[in-house]
């Protein structure tokens, strides 16, 4: 690709490509390419200048080599990426307001009055027959006194005037909807897996294909380390998943035959072939979505307190309007105070407010919902928190080992890392992490390890059998038991924390204990 360097600072280049117009699809490819490089911080493409500015950490010189080796031919982009990129709908409800504004000031200076009057008049139909319907229902709200407003100056004569409160709730209108559409395709992309290609099972074989292609009743397969791409039901096969993105748990949780699993979640270990129960449009994710977009939360500002404050304010207008009347005797005052008409400066300002705002948030990692949710926070006298991945870290970590012989806590943890190194397990990974920041060295003195999905390992030492892992699969799977001495401290082992269990030769050796810590700030962010 060839591109000339616009403007550049350390962290930071602009660069105007060289070429024929970009497309939506081109501008969207560029961007998924360089969102997905490590040392790229936050990339924007104008499409409309074919400018490309670029926030980077570490070599300037990759950043330009990146782009003079870039093909869009050479991009494969998720379609759900492209389809929820937003590019499009920004330009079209941008050109709309551009134009909107561009007929309303040419109309103003280069159309002759008669025909601008008949303009005027044509517009003004459907804002009556809204006040006319609002009157029928018995209640005066803001339609009731635009379509005033508007039949009075046309009344008079007054074309001006008409044309101008028509151009402001037109404009109204339009940022209202860019704002609802705005909120409901920042929330698919927050939400959008981007998952272009599965593994699709068709007899013994499995087959990648895109993802699109799959419908319900297919069978998929999903490998360790893999987003689950649909809901469905598992098949065959075990595996831990990390459901977090839905329920917030920080620990896996184990998935066998007949379990369902739900779109979002990641397969940590082992490898599942899922029946496809939901493919299009009903997934776990979408029904979120879709439930969010069809909510009256979802609905701007103006149709919360916004219009509600006009709604109560229309009666003093009109009650303003005959006191006028009533002391001046003068027509012209009277309906001036008419002709303010402070809904048109509310209609205007507050969806421009509610797309402003949701546009800073998320240039902070925020997903607003909806106008509604902002105004909600500024009266907020409590605020509940997702615990996991939010107030604590996500990542399991030891906090007590418990033994029960007579050995020193240092020696089963010792164990337990020499045999959990081998497996990148978030549980089998805090344990190894432990024993390094004690300054444990452990020699390989044991045989091979076997790993049982979801369950645990097992290997030997010095000719005993060392069991580790659930309660399920110590206990009951293994047979193994509490020393008869130890089942009071077993009985009162801290129920705050997940437990490890490690057994020798079928008797309890220890407990491990984990939790997911807080994090450093948490305290201070509660507090402020």
């Amino acid at each position: 690709m060839k591109f000339v360097i616009k403007h550049e600072i350390r962290g930071r280049i602009r660069v105007h490509l060289i070429g024929k117009a970009m497309s939506f699809a081109q501008a969207d490819t560029l961007q998924y390419q360089f969102e997905q490089m490590k040392d790229v911080t936050a990339v924007k493409v104008q499409e409309r200048t074919m400018d490309v500015t670029i926030c980077y950490i570490g070599s300037r010189k990759h950043i330009i080599t990146a782009l003079g080796q870039f093909s869009y031919d050479k991009v494969e982009v998720p379609e759900v990426y492209l389809k929820n990129s937003g590019r499009e709908m920004n330009r079209f409800y941008w050109d709309k307001l551009v134009d909107q504004t561009v007929v309303h000031f040419v109309n103003k200076i280069f159309l002759p009055a008669p025909l601008r009057a008949g303009i005027a008049t044509v517009r003004s139909v459907k804002y009556i027959v809204q006040g006319v319907k609002t009157l029928a229902k018995r209640k005066i709200e803001v339609p009731v006194l635009d379509a005033t407003a508007i039949s009075v100056s046309l009344i008079r004569g007054d074309y001006k005037t008409a044309g101008a409160v028509m151009f402001l709730l037109s404009m109204g209108e339009i940022l209202e909807e860019w704002t609802h559409k705005k909120s409901v395709g920042d929330l698919a992309r927050s939400l959008s897996l981007n998952i272009d290609k599965v593994w699709l099972v068709t007899d013994d074989t499995e087959v990648q294909v895109s993802a699109a292609q799959i419908k319900e009743g297919d069978r998929i397969r999903v490998h360790m380390g893999a987003v689950i791409p649909f809901d469905g039901i598992v098949m065959e096969g075990e595996a831990l998943v990390n459901q977090a993105s839905l329920t917030g748990e920080s620990l896996p949780v184990r998935k066998a035959a007949e379990s369902p699993v739900y779109a979002g979640t990641v397969v940590e270990e082992g490898e599942i072939t899922l029946l496809v129960k939901e493919s299009t449009g009903s997934s776990k994710y979408e029904k979120i979505m879709t439930m969010i977009e069809d909510s009256e939360k979802l609905k701007s500002s103006l149709e919360g307190k916004a219009e509600h404050l006009a709604d109560r304010l229309v009666p003093y207008t009109f009650l303003g309007t005959g006191l006028t009347l009533a002391l001046t005797r003068n027509t012209v005052k009277a309906l001036s105070v008419l002709m303010v008409d402070f809904s048109c400066a509310l209609k205007l300002a507050m969806p421009l407010s509610v797309l402003s705002a949701i546009r800073e948030s998320s240039a902070h990692d925020i997903t607003v919902k909806g106008g509604k949710f902002l105004e909600a926070v500024a009266e907020a006298d409590t605020i509940v928190f997702d615990k996991t991945g939010t107030l604590t870290k996500a990542q399991p970590t030891v906090v007590e080992v418990i033994p029960f012989d007579d050995r020193s806590p240092d020696e089963p943890l010792r164990i337990a890392a020499c045999l959990e190194e081998h497996f990148p397990h978030s549980m089998a990974t805090a344990v190894v992490v432990e024993a390094m920041k004690r300054g444990l060295v452990h020699e390989e003195l044991h045989t091979k390890v076997e790993y049982i999905v979801a369950h645990g390992i097992s290997s030997t030492i010095n000719d005993k059998k060392i069991i580790i892992g659930s309660h399920h699969f110590v206990f009951e799977d293994e047979g193994a038991v509490v020393p008869e001495d130890k089942k009071e401290q077993f009985e009162q082992l801290p129920e705050q924390y997940s437990h490890l269990y490690m057994a020798m030769d079928g008797k309890l050796v220890a407990v491990i204990c984990i939790e997911d810590p807080l994090r450093v700030e948490t305290a201070e962010v509660i507090r402020e």
